[in-house]
C-alpha cells in the first residue's frame, strides 16, 4: 500500500514535468462564476478526463486530485469569442465588422491579396463570391500566432468563419488549442456568415448594395428550389431524372443560421426585414448603431452579436479632418449598447472584430462595463450567451457538471486594469498564459508585439 502511494505520489509531478496536466484537478476555495447558476464566493471545481466533474461550496476533492489554492483567484468558464477567424492561420478579418465604405467609423477596406482582376459574372448563375462549401472546421489549426494572445486574455473557445465573398463558408466552435486543427473542433457546422461586399469586383454581378442583396435573396430562391426537387425526386424516383447536384447549394441546406450584418441603423432596419424573408434563422452582427434601435430589436427576438471593435477617430486620420456630428454621437453611444440590450432582455453576445490583443480586449469590454453594462453581464455575453445562440449551451459556456473542462483562472475580477490571467484550461488541460501578453506596450516599446504579429483589416 505504502509502495502505491509513493508510486501515485512520484506520478503527479513526473505528469506536470511532461506538460500533461494530471487529472483529476481541484480549484479549491475560489470565487466562481458559474454563470448558469448563482456566484460562489467560495467554492470549488473539480476537472477530470476533459470535463467538469463537480462545482459547488461543499465539494469533496478526489485524492489523487492536483489541486490549486483558490484563495484570492476568480473562476470563470472559458471566454467564447462569439465570431471570428481564429485558427485559421492567414485569415484577415473584414474592416468595420460588415460597415459599409465611407460610413461614421469606417476602417479603409485592406485591399485585395490579388492583383488580376476577379473573372467576370454574368449573373447569379455562375456563384460569385460564393464560398458555402468552405469549412472552417477543415481549415483550423494550432499553429495561428494569435490563439495564444486570445488565452492570455482568457479566450478558450471562438466562433471562426472562413473570410472570403459573400457567402464564407461554414463555421465552427473551436477550442483554441489541440495537437491537431481536427482536435479543436467543438461542433460543425453551426451557420454562413454573410458578408456585404459591393464595389469588391472589377466588373460584373454582383459589384452593388443591390446587387449583393439580389444574390443573396437569389441563392435562398434557388435553394427552396432545390430541396423541393430532392424531395419530390426521393419519393418518386421511379420515371424522373434525378435533380443536378449543387454543391453550393447543398452547402448553404446545411447551414442552421445565417449571420447578416447590421452596424448601422438603416442596415439593421434593412437586415430585420431581410431575414424574416428569407425564412431561416438568422444572426445580426455589428450593431453599433443598435442604441436606436433596441425596441425593434426586442420586437424581433432576434439573437445579435455586437463587436468590441468600437467606433474611434482614426490614429493616423489628419487633425484637419473634423468630425460630423453623427460620428460624434457614434463614438460616444456605441459602448453603451451592450448595457442597453442586456435591460431590454435581448439576445446577445460579444465579438472580437479584429482585437487580437489581450489588453486591447480587456479594454474593450471594460469600456462597456463603463457605460452600464453589468460585470457579471458582461461575462454571460461572452460565454453562456455565445453558447445559446449557436445551440452548444448543453456542453459548454457554464461551470455545470458535465460540461467541457474550458475554464479561465484569474487573480482579480474580470476585466479590471490590474486582473491577470494566472490558469486557462482548455478540455481539461492546462495552457499557460503569456503573462508578457497581458501587459500594455506603448507602440514601438521594447518587448511590444511587432507589427507583423497583427492581421491587417481586423475580423469580423
Amino acid at each position: 500500500m505504502k509502495l502505491a502511494c509513493a508510486v501515485a505520489a512520484l506520478a503527479l509531478p513526473l505528469a506536470v514535468v511532461n506538460g500533461q496536466t494530471p487529472s483529476p484537478v481541484a480549484i479549491k476555495d475560489a470565487h466562481i462564476f458559474t454563470v448558469s447558476g448563482a456566484e460562489l464566493p467560495k467554492g470549488t471545481v473539480v476537472l477530470r478526463d476533459g470535463l467538469i466533474e463537480d462545482v459547488g461550496a461543499n465539494v469533496t476533492i478526489p485524492a489523487d486530485a492536483w489541486i490549486i489554492d483558490g484563495t484570492g483567484l476568480t473562476v470563470c468558464p472559458g471566454f467564447i469569442d462569439g465570431l471570428s477567424t481564429w485558427g485559421i492561420p492567414g485569415a484577415a478579418p473584414v474592416a468595420g465588422g460588415g460597415r459599409p465604405a465611407g460610413a461614421p467609423g469606417a476602417t479603409p477596406a485592406a485591399a485585395p491579396a490579388q492583383t488580376t482582376p476577379a473573372p467576370r459574372s454574368n449573373g447569379p448563375e455562375d456563384r460569385p463570391q460564393t464560398h458555402t462549401y468552405e469549412r472552417a472546421a477543415d481549415l483550423v489549426s494550432p499553429s495561428d500566432h494569435r490563439l495564444e494572445a486570445a488565452r492570455a486574455a482568457g479566450f478558450t473557445s471562438a466562433v471562426t468563419f472562413p473570410n472570403q465573398g459573400i457567402f464564407e463558408g461554414l463555421g465552427a466552435i473551436i477550442n483554441l488549442a489541440g495537437e491537431r486543427g481536427r482536435d479543436m473542433v467543438i461542433m460543425q457546422p453551426i451557420g454562413q456568415q454573410v458578408v456585404i461586399r459591393p464595389g469588391r469586383l472589377s466588373s460584373g454581378f454582383p459589384n452593388s448594395l443591390m446587387g449583393n442583396i439580389a444574390y443573396i435573396r437569389q441563392m435562398y430562391l434557388d435553394l427552396d428550389q432545390y430541396k423541393r426537387a430532392r424531395e419530390i425526386y426521393d419519393a418518386h424516383p421511379g420515371g424522373n431524372r434525378r435533380p443536378e447536384y449543387d454543391h453550393y447549394l447543398q452547402a448553404l441546406s446545411e447551414s442552421p443560421r445565417l449571420l447578416l450584418p447590421a452596424v448601422e441603423e438603416q442596415q439593421i432596419d434593412r437586415m430585420l426585414a431581410f431575414g424574416a424573408e428569407l425564412k431561416t434563422p438568422f444572426v445580426l452582427y455589428g450593431l453599433h448603431e443598435g442604441f436606436t434601435r433596441v425596441d425593434q430589436l426586442k420586437q424581433a427576438n432576434v439573437p445579435v452579436l455586437v463587436s468590441l471593435k468600437w467606433p474611434e477617430k482614426p490614429k493616423e486620420s489628419d487633425p484637419a479632418d473634423i468630425p460630423n456630428y453623427r460620428e460624434l454621437v457614434l463614438r460616444q453611444r456605441a459602448p453603451s449598447v451592450p448595457g442597453m440590450l442586456s435591460k431590454a432582455q435581448v439576445r446577445f453576445a460579444l465579438y472580437s472584430d479584429g482585437i487580437d490583443t489581450a489588453p486591447e480586449l480587456r479594454k474593450a469590454v471594460k469600456k462597456a462595463i463603463d457605460a452600464g453594462l453589468g460585470p457579471a453581464d458582461a461575462v454571460r455575453a461572452l460565454t453562456l450567451s455565445v453558447a445559446e445562440i449557436y445551440g452548444v449551451s448543453d456542453r459548454m459556456g457554464s461551470i455545470d457538471k458535465g460540461k467541457i473542462a474550458n475554464l479561465v483562472v484569474m487573480r482579480g475580477d474580470p476585466f479590471e486594469d490590474k486582473t491577470t490571467v494566472e490558469y486557462v484550461f482548455i478540455d481539461g488541460q492546462e495552457m499557460k498564459p503569456s503573462k508578457e501578453l497581458q501587459k500594455e506596450h506603448p507602440p514601438g516599446a521594447a518587448g511590444a508585439p511587432h507589427p507583423s504579429e497583427n492581421l491587417e483589416g481586423g475580423q469580423n
